[in-house]
């Protein structure tokens, strides 16, 4: 297995701006061959020459994250907002194509629950179906999209206290299948999935050919190798189903511990986390490179 290597951007900076492109080039020297980028909001001071131009100068691949949002979301019954949610999603796909990213992936069907202000509550039956068959129907149209700007889109599910709707593999590939177009597959993160799947490498497994972008992350959001993840294992699954795409780091847990301390929000580094990020990208090559000998 030689997957290229990603770490996502807020990793170094959130929000991401045009004064921290010059990451891009740290983000290689540390050993990383693509960045996972959140996609820019207009504030940001973003465009796409600028990181395209970063990207080229520093050697790295790059793969986009959608940013939805209870005004944008493919799955709400309002239709301005389901429109307002595959404008978003058009604007990442072209954005995706302007600056060369592999994918785009993140919770597309939208409906972000308590991170948005959106506590859980009861869904009828009907409804639950009725979302589903929105989300088909515009994944339905936004995928051919995708194939024609050379994008692939990954659909990730999260995990139940961050979404209603799409939480589990066997959920996403439901959809998947129903839309049964080759550009849509799976993004699934190994920390939600360790909340919500019996068995990652099973999950893995379950997605095939159909997994288009995996995230390598602990239980607990820390460096890979901190926590209780079955790397070996993992990295043999990915290698049973042939996987050849690429494996990206949210290591977000810091190093503070304090009593009161939001854990589920972002927070900047406060200390240099390079050879934290080193060690932990020996240890996915080491693993992919055992997986080779479970035959």
């Amino acid at each position: 297995m030689d997957n290229p290597i990603g770490i996502i951007s807020m990793q170094f900076a959130r929000p991401f701006g045009r004064q921290h492109l010059a990451l891009f080039g740290r983000m290689k020297e540390l050993g990383f061959d693509l960045v996972e980028l959140l996609v820019p909001e207009p504030e940001d001071g973003l465009n796409a020459e600028d990181i395209r131009g970063a990207l080229q100068d520093a050697g790295l691949k790059i793969a986009l994250a959608a940013r939805v949002s209870l005004a944008r979301s493919i799955s709400d019954a309002d239709p301005a907002i389901r429109q307002a949610g595959s404008d978003y999603l058009k604007y990442c796909i072209d954005l995706a194509q302007a600056v060369g990213a592999i994918s785009l992936g993140g919770p597309l069907y939208g409906a972000p629950m308590v991170f948005a202000g959106r506590a859980p509550a009861p869904v009828a039956e009907e409804e639950m179906k009725a979302r589903e068959q929105r989300v088909i129907d515009a994944l339905s149209r936004l995928s051919p999209l995708a194939m024609a700007a050379d994008c692939l889109l990954a659909l990730e599910p999260l995990n139940r206290y961050e979404t209603d709707v799409i939480s589990t593999v066997s959920q996403a590939m439901r959809v998947i299948k129903a839309v049964d177009h080759p550009s849509l597959g799976l993004l699934l993160d190994s920390f939600h999935a360790n909340i919500e799947e019996r068995s990652i490498p099973d999950a893995i497994r379950m997605a095939g050919e159909k997994l288009f972008y995996f995230q390598g992350n602990e239980n607990h959001r820390g460096f890979p190798g901190t926590g209780n993840m079955d790397w070996p294992q993992i990295m043999k699954a990915l290698r049973d189903i042939d996987y050849r795409g690429a494996i990206t780091l949210e290591p977000f847990r810091r190093n503070d511990d304090r009593i009161g301390l939001p854990i589920a929000q972002w927070r900047p580094p406060h200390e240099d986390e390079s050879q934290k990020l080193k060690a932990a990208i020996a240890l996915i090559r080491a693993c992919a490179q055992m997986a080779e000998f479970q035959r």
